[in-house]
């Protein structure tokens, strides 16, 4: 088998059951046997979905931060309380639990890495108080 460099910026990369690893163009909302690692470029709100909740029920999600400033925030659990935020400098994660609807926020220009069980993932449009965030 050669092995050649990835770029992380335009592929998915896939950790199937019983240690296979794939890698494929990455596509939002595909479904994939296994963990899912994807790493992206951020500029704006609109590269991180910022307008949008998500949620993966299948499994917890490591975001992290490799460059620039984020901040994750996940919604609250419970009506009337105050959405949680956890700010990632450079160089931090953060793990979101299973099915915690959750956002990101850019700071600043960033490189983010996320892993996951993509199985069943969703998108929730963010209506409602302080959805201008």
């Amino acid at each position: 088998m050669t092995v050649t460099p990835i770029d992380l910026f335009s592929c998915a990369i896939h950790l199937h059951h019983g240690g296979r690893v794939r890698t494929e163009a990455a596509a939002p909302g595909s479904e994939r046997d296994g963990w899912q690692l994807t790493a992206v470029h951020a500029k704006t709100g609109a590269d991180v979905h910022a307008d949008h909740w998500e949620v993966h029920p299948g499994a917890e999600e490591i975001v992290s931060c490799l460059i620039g400033k984020i901040r994750l925030y996940l919604r609250p659990e419970l009506p009337g309380r105050a959405e949680e935020e956890v700010r990632l400098p450079a160089g931090t994660a953060a793990i979101v639990p299973r099915g915690r609807w959750h956002r990101i926020q850019l700071d600043t220009p960033s490189t983010i890495m996320a892993i996951t069980l993509p199985h069943g993932s969703r998108l929730e449009k963010r209506t409602g108080p302080g959805q201008e965030r």
